[in-house]
């Protein structure tokens, strides 16, 4: 959990962190208490790396997956 925490930091991850910390502020400030969850979330998302946080929301080409097509010609016109 440690190394999770203290490595493999991303500019993602800091704005993950920073924007959950500010919105946790911002509700307890205007009172909103159910912004604590919500920035909560996404705070310890940036923080834990996991979620679209930690880079597991990208998609990666397969390259086996590329289909190729070829044309059909056919002796009657």
């Amino acid at each position: 959990m440690k190394d999770r925490i203290l490595n493999n930091w991303t500019f993602r991850r800091a704005i993950y962190v920073a924007l959950g910390v500010f919105v946790i502020i911002q509700a307890v400030v205007e009172k909103q208490w159910y912004g604590l969850v919500f920035g909560g979330y996404f705070a310890s998302m940036g923080l834990f790396s996991f979620g679209c946080a930690g880079g597991n929301c990208s998609i990666t080409a397969n390259k086996e997956s590329v289909v190729k097509f070829e044309e059909v010609k056919t002796g009657k016109m």
